[in-house]
């Protein structure tokens, strides 16, 4: 005799679905499937290290806190887990170091270098540029100045500030001290030339 379910026989009704009748009886003694079991224990473990690390970590860090636990985990299974789950990651903004400040009082002098970076002779042409360098106790500004002639460094200053007389004025002295000049130059400073 064929069970019940309700009104309709349940050969009929996994006929209309599509279903075996074996995988109905499977499914009424174990209704949740391996897959689904696993997935719910992952999203548990998911949520665990997601909420351990203050909400913060993605999926590649999550991924790698999950594997650390002895999880064999891809990072796309993680990530999909995290999605279903609704949970995101935080993402900060890398810090950016601003080198140029556009917005300043000073007049801006006319572009005698007109971008043609060649010299006929040492002290006829000189650029600087401003660098950053990432430290163990912080960030560290390198202004260097160039002669277009020979392309050597005739100057630099290594600076914990962006002053100008810590950088462009301390590495101009550095480069006048080491190569007097006495004929005119004509000096380019990063973004703004100087005469």
């Amino acid at each position: 005799m064929e069970a019940n379910q309700g009104i309709y026989p349940v050969a009929k009704m996994c006929k209309v679905l599509g279903e075996s009748v074996s995988s109905y009886y499977y499914w009424l003694k174990e209704p949740v499937s391996k897959r689904q079991q696993e997935h719910q224990e992952l999203s548990l473990h998911v949520r665990e290290v997601y909420e351990e690390n203050k909400g913060c970590y993605g999926s590649p860090r999550v991924t790698v806190e999950l594997q650390a636990k002895g999880f064999q985990v891809s990072r796309p299974r993680v990530a999909r887990v995290m999605r279903k789950i609704g949970l995101k990651g935080i993402v900060r903004k890398k810090y950016r170091i601003q080198t140029t400040d556009s917005n300043h009082i000073y007049q801006v002098c006319e572009n005698h270098m007109n971008r043609d970076f060649t010299a006929e002779r040492l002290g006829e042409k000189w650029v600087s540029d401003l660098t950053y360098i990432k430290t163990g106790e912080g960030w560290i500004y390198l202004t260097a100045i160039l002669d277009l002639a020979n392309r050597k460094i005739v100057g630099w200053a290594l600076s914990e500030t962006m002053r100008a007389e810590d950088t462009s004025v301390a590495a101009f002295k550095m480069a006048l001290k080491c190569h007097p000049i006495n004929k005119p130059l004509l000096f380019h400073r990063s973004g703004d030339p100087v005469r």
